[in-house]
């Protein structure tokens, strides 16, 4: 059997669509069409059930993808690791949200870049959770934090580790408030305060109101800007309350240029989510990077 079919066909499996896959294997899809087609008339049953929005697996399938996916794997790890003295050969393609990825994964991965001998070139790029997770599966990255866990046999997810949700404001605007009665009246102190937000839907003070509060804001967002840094900076200089991650505002809290207005017994939390391309771990780089930002994460949460 023809190693370049069986990869053609588990390529094919975990992507689900022969358009997907054309493109991670860089064919055309009519090629990979005829490709299946010869592997199934060797095998002589189908091997997929063609569908309006790409293809499932017969049983015959998936059978013959479970034990050809790990060989193929294995083989693949066999051709990387020849390689892996020489690190220009390396580029490690990162993507994920543009401040957890900025804050924590890249510092993290900094020292695996170094002239060792075992470093690799790094590239980033910055994303939603859909852009990043779309990108991954059409081989644009080799890594990609995510807050949605993907789904299907594509790719595969390791939860990275969680970040709490904090409600903040300057300190006038603390005092103006009357943060301390917070716990008593609930959000309706909040409700004419004005809110600092990544987008005008305030995704995450929604979040944290239902989670919190079992409410739906009513606050009025003043101040939209896609990036929780610049939401910091605006909230710090008085233009109204944010709900941000800890990590990313704990240095202010510490400073005093924001305050907390709330702390619930139970914080509102979001798990990131590091993916790959199923089988890519196989791929030194890829695995090294994969390890080193799982253990890091150790201290994240």
């Amino acid at each position: 059997m023809d190693l370049a079919l069986l990869r053609t066909f588990v390529t094919v499996h975990r992507a689900g669509s022969f358009t997907r896959a054309a493109a991670l294997l860089g064919l055309s899809q009519p090629a990979v069409t005829s490709q299946i087609r010869t592997l199934e008339r060797q095998v002589g049953r189908p091997l997929f059930l063609r569908q309006a929005r790409g293809v499932t697996p017969t049983t015959i399938g998936d059978e013959l993808a479970h034990k050809a996916a790990p060989h193929l794997d294995a083989l693949v790890e066999i051709a990387e690791s020849g390689l892996e003295e020489d690190s220009s050969l390396r580029t490690l393609h990162l993507a994920g949200p543009p401040e957890f990825t900025a804050e924590r994964a890249l510092p993290a991965l900094t020292e695996l870049t170094g002239e060792d001998g075992q470093g690799f070139a790094l590239r980033a790029s910055f994303g939603t959770a859909d852009e990043v997770l779309e990108g991954l599966a059409a081989g644009h990255h080799d890594l990609a934090i995510s807050t949605v866990r993907p789904r299907g046999a594509l790719l595969t997810a390791t939860a990275l580790c969680d970040e709490e949700h904090v409600l903040v404001a300057a300190p006038h605007r603390a005092e103006q408030i009357g943060a301390g009665t917070l716990r008593r009246t609930g959000p309706a102190a909040l409700e004419r305060v004005p809110v600092v937000e990544v987008h005008e839907s305030l995704p995450f003070v929604a979040r944290y109101w239902a989670s919190v509060f079992d409410s739906r804001p009513v606050c009025p967002g003043t101040v939209i800007v896609p990036d929780l840094r610049a939401v910091l900076a605006c909230a710090a200089a008085g233009a109204g309350l944010a709900v941000l991650p800890r990590y990313l505002v704990a240095g202010a809290l510490e400073r005093g240029e924001v305050v907390a207005l709330h702390e619930p017994a139970v914080p509102p939390l979001r798990t990131y989510f590091l993916a790959v391309r199923t089988g890519t771990l196989a791929m030194p780089h890829i695995a090294r990077a994969h390890e080193w930002l799982e253990r890091a994460a150790a201290g994240w949460c």
